[in-house]
C-alpha cells in the first residue's frame, strides 16, 4: 500500500525498500567475511546529519536507509572477525533473519502466543540439553543482567517466603559469589532489596576460582549471626578471566544447607556442550544463565534464564490480573519472568539450531577454545609478552606486554590498547587483574582464524615497541 492519502506511507513500495534493506545487510556480511585495514572515522555528513534535529518531513527510504547503513559501518561492530573486545556478538546470518520475521509479526509474548510460545519453550528445552542442564521452565530475557535478576528473585521468594508482597523489612538476607563476579550479580541483589553491602565476596584461588572451603566457612558465619543465605551464585566462565568456578563441591555446599545455587555461564556455558567435565555439577543448579548472544553467536538481545524446578518461577512471578484472565488454569509467560510486553526472542536461537544443527555450534565453539589456546602458546614462546601460567579455562587469554626498558608496565600496557583501538587492525580493550593492566582478548566469533588470533601479537609488537621507544 501505498495511499499518499494514509499517514505512515513509504515512499516507494514496501518489495523495493526491503530489496534495498536486502542488498544493504548482504554487503555488511560480506564486509564480515575479512578484516578491515583500519576503522574508519566518522565522516563529518555524517556527524551533522546525527546532530540534526528532529525531521519534520520524511526522507526518501533510499536515503534514510543508506545513513543507517553508513552510520553503522562507521560503528565499532561486534561481528567482524578481529573484534577481540569483551565479551562480543557475531551476529549469526540466520538469526539475523530470525529478528527481521520477528519484528515483522511483532509477538508479544506476556501472553500465550500459540506457536509463538511453543516455539519459546521449544528452545528453552534445546538450550538446557546443549549444555547439559535439566531445564523444565525458563524465559528468554534481554541479556544476562535480566537472566541473573530473574533467578535470583525466584531464589530470594524460596529462602524468604513472603518477601515479594512484604519485602525484606529488618529482615538480613544475604548472596554468595567469587570476588570476580560479573557486576549484573551486584544490581541484581541491589534492586532484589537484599543489598550490595550484603553480596558476599568470596576469594579465589590462584586460578581466579572462588573457593568451596572459604564460601562454606562464610555461609555458617552468616547463619550463626541470624543472616539467611538467598542463593550462592557460581560462575561458569568469569568476564575477567574466563575462570570457571568449582561448581560440584559448591553444589555439595549448597545441598549440605538447603541453598539455592545459581549458575552465571552468561558467557561460558555453552562451552559445556564440548568441554563436559570444567562444567561438572551444573546439572545441580537450581538455576542458570545463558547469553545465546555471546557465544551462541546469535545477535543480541538473546539471554534464557533456565529453572530446575518447573514451579520456580511462578511462585516469583505470576499474578491474576483482570485483564489477563487465566484461561483453563494455564500460566502465561509474564507469569515466569521480569517483563510483559517482550518480543520473541527465541526465534533467531530456534531458527540456528534449526539451520546449522547442534554439531555445528559444538565445531565453532571448540575452534574458539583452540584459538585461545594458540594465542596463549604463542605469546607463551615471544619473550616480550607475558601471559598467565595456566592455560585459558575457556577463550579469554590476558596477554601483558614487557618490554625491556619499560619502567611502568603498567601505564605502558593502557597506553598500548588505546593505541590498539585507534589502529583499527584488531580491536581489544584493557583488563585490570591483581593490579596490574593487561590486555584481554577474547575468542566468541566464529568468523575468527588463526591468522586473526596470531595479528594480535603481531599489532601488539610494533604499536608496543613504538610506545616504549617515545616513552624512553
Amino acid at each position: 500500500m501505498n495511499d499518499p492519502e494514509r499517514p505512515l506511507r513509504l515512499d516507494a513500495p514496501r518489495e523495493e525498500a526491503l530489496e534495498h534493506a536486502a542488498k544493504l545487510v548482504a554487503e555488511a556480511w560480506r564486509s564480515f567475511d575479512r578484516p578491515r585495514p583500519e576503522e574508519p572515522p566518522l565522516d563529518e555528513g555524517l556527524r551533522a546529519l546525527l546532530q540534526a534535529g528532529l525531521p519534520q518531513e520524511p526522507a526518501s527510504v533510499h536515503e534514510a536507509l543508506d545513513d543507517a547503513a553508513r552510520a553503522l559501518d562507521e560503528s565499532i561492530a561486534q561481528p567482524r572477525p578481529r573484534y577481540f573486545a569483551f565479551i562480543g556478538s557475531s551476529g549469526l546470518e540466520i538469526g539475523a533473519l530470525g529478528d527481521l520475521l520477528a519484528s515483522t509479526y511483532d509477538m508479544n509474548l506476556a501472553v500465550d502466543a500459540r506457536a509463538a510460545t511453543m516455539i519459546e519453550q521449544q528452545a528453552v528445552g534445546w538450550v538446557g540439553e546443549f549444555v547439559g542442564y535439566p531445564a523444565t521452565n525458563g524465559a528468554f530475557t534481554s541479556g544476562g543482567t535480566i537472566s541473573n535478576m530473574t533467578a535470583l528473585a525466584a531464589a530470594r521468594e524460596r529462602a524468604l517466603p513472603g518477601s515479594r508482597a512484604a519485602g525484606l523489612g529488618g529482615l538480613r538476607a544475604a548472596v554468595y559469589a567469587s570476588a570476580e563476579v560479573h557486576y549484573s550479580i551486584t544490581r541484581a541483589v541491589e534492586l532484589l532489596g537484599i543489598g550490595s553491602d550484603r553480596l558476599r565476596d568470596v576469594p579465589i584461588d590462584d586460578e581466579h576460582r572462588m573457593r568451596p572451603d572459604l564460601l562454606a566457612e562464610t555461609i555458617d558465619r552468616d547463619v550463626a549471626d541470624g543472616v539467611t543465605p538467598v542463593a550462592v551464585v557460581a560462575t561458569a566462565g568469569t568476564t575477567l578471566t574466563g575462570a570457571i568456578d568449582s561448581i560440584a563441591p559448591i553444589a555439595d555446599i549448597c545441598e549440605a544447607r538447603g541453598i539455592w545455587l545459581h549458575v552465571d555461564g552468561a558467557y561460558g556455558l555453552p562451552a559445556a556442550s564440548v568441554v563436559p567435565d570444567r562444567f561438572a555439577g551444573v546439572e545441580r543448579a537450581d538455576s542458570v544463565s545463558v547469553d545465546a548472544h555471546k557465544w551462541l553467536y546469535v545477535p543480541k538481545a538473546c539471554s534464557v534464564a533456565l529453572v530446575r524446578e518447573p514451579d520456580a518461577l511462578t511462585q516469583m512471578f505470576a499474578h491474576e490480573q483482570g485483564y489477563l484472565p487465566h484461561q483453563q488454569h494455564e500460566l502465561h509467560a509474564a507469569d515466569i519472568t521480569l517483563e510483559y510486553s517482550r518480543p520473541l526472542r527465541a526465534l533467531k536461537l530456534w531458527l540456528a539450531f534449526r539451520a546449522h544443527g547442534a554439531a555445528q555450534f559444538r565445531d565453532a565453539i571448540r575452534r574458539n577454545l583452540a584459538e585461545a589456546q594458540l594465542l596463549h602458546r604463542a605469546a607463551s614462546e615471544r619473550p616480550e609478552f607475558e601471559t598467565f601460567d595456566a592455560p585459558p579455562h575457556l577463550s579469554i587469554v590476558p596477554i601483558r606486554h614487557t618490554p625491556s626498558g619499560v619502567q611502568d608496565l603498567n601505564a605502558h600496557n593502557q597506553s598500548l590498547a588505546e593505541a590498539i583501538q585507534a589502529d583499527g587492525r584488531v580491536y581489544l580493550a584493557s583488563a585490570l587483574i591483581e593490579g596490574k593492566v593487561w590486555l584481554r582478548p577474547c575468542f566468541v566469533n566464529y568468523r575468527t582464524t588463526d591468522e586473526d588470533v596470531l595479528a594480535i601479537l603481531d599489532v601488539a609488537e610494533e604499536l608496543g615497541e613504538r610506545i616504549a621507544k617515545g616513552s624512553s
